[in-house]
């Protein structure tokens, strides 16, 4: 109860030796004819000592931080206000008190010979919507709430944990699990159960005068066959995700080589139409080429002629000749390298006279 009362406790066992004592000493001198007053006197001071610290150290309630005490007026038959952590005077006999602990606590059923609040498998067995069994490893942690003691004490005085919270938890867990595929459970869905056992416990623990701090599943074991099965479902969806997965490389595949040949087929198209466009550019200026040396013929008729003679080799010689000349030449002769020709004489034709005997100027 504390160092007060420890010391007033010690006080009064004090206070009852001292009334043994004198008591002995009485009789004793009274058997052998001496007075007894003395034995007398230590005996009635022990007993007033034993008795008024004995009542002193009854009604001094010392509580602890982590604790809250409920007070029953056994006059009134009704609870007071509840004691919170100090010291405070209760009247021995007219006011008992129950300590209870405001501190976290834990509840633990496990299937685990050795973890849980029993020995042996405490796992919460539960059956789900499709009619399978699960065992659940369940910890809740909570808490009395120091302002709700009273109607904690008068439901299920200190007995709470046996009597409600070990009950209230594994019926709920087992109505919630009723509601969940066991392959849910099994898998996305384990979260969502664990909030609605949480939701629906911490409502029922307030109502009681508890405060749920957290609920643990720590554990789902599952039937033999339907782990197997659960196995070969999981087995068989990496297989198709494999099909699948090399469906889709085989698709992306295709997809390539289509966009391959339609980029090589438009490329092909783009040079085609490239050089279709060339050749027509390429006619479209020799027609207008034509067009202008046919314009420049036709306003110089001696061009052909002199662009023939530009077009001709280096080493052909030219000689240009009178059209009207009588003479004859030896091309041979002039076409040797260094050769001089000297054209001959032209004869002067003598004049024809005329009728009347003159010549012709």
């Amino acid at each position: 109860m504390g160092g007060i009362s420890g010391i007033l406790g010690t006080l009064a066992l004090i206070g009852g030796v001292l009334f043994l004592a004198g008591i002995a000493i009485a009789v004793t001198s009274v058997s052998q004819g001496r007075n007894a007053r003395g034995g007398a006197m230590l005996a009635v001071i022990g007993l007033v000592v034993g008795l008024l610290f004995g009542i002193i150290s009854q009604g001094i309630l010392i509580v602890e931080p982590t604790q809250v005490a409920v007070i029953f007026n056994t006059l009134t038959g009704k609870l007071e206000d509840p004691r919170l952590s100090g010291t405070s005077v209760v009247i021995p006999v007219i006011q008992t008190y129950y300590i209870y602990p405001i501190s976290q606590q834990q509840y633990t059923m496990s299937g685990a010979e050795t973890e849980g609040a029993l020995r042996g498998n405490d796992a919460v067995q539960g059956r789900t919507i499709d009619g399978q069994e699960v065992a659940l490893d369940i910890t809740v942690l909570y808490s009395v709430n120091k302002d709700k003691v009273n109607d904690l004490h008068q439901r299920w005085q200190t007995g709470y944990q046996d009597n409600f919270v070990r009950p209230t938890v594994r019926g709920l867990v087992r109505d919630v699990v009723s509601g969940f595929r066991a392959e849910d459970i099994y898998g996305e869905k384990r979260t969502a159960m664990e909030d609605e056992m949480q939701a629906k416990i911490g409502e029922r623990f307030n109502a009681e005068g508890l405060i749920l701090t957290d609920l643990l599943v720590r554990d789902i074991t599952f039937s033999d066959l339907f782990r197997q099965a659960i196995e070969q479902k999981q087995i068989a969806d990496q297989e198709a995700q494999q099909a699948q997965l090399r469906v889709t490389q085989r698709e992306n595949e295709a997809n390539q080589l289509r966009a391959q040949a339609a980029g090589e087929r438009d490329a092909e198209i783009a040079r085609a139409q490239g050089d279709a466009q060339a050749t027509i550019l390429r006619a479209q200026a020799e027609a207008e080429a034509l067009r202008l040396v046919s314009e420049q013929i036709a306003a110089n008729p001696s061009l052909i002629q002199y662009l023939y003679v530009q077009n001709l080799s280096d080493n052909v010689n030219i000689a240009l000749v009178p059209a009207n000349s009588p003479f004859l030449f030896d091309f041979s002769s002039l076409a040797e390298p260094n050769s001089s020709f000297v054209a001959p004489a032209v004869p002067t034709p003598e004049p024809t006279p005329d009728a009347t005997g003159n010549s012709g100027g």
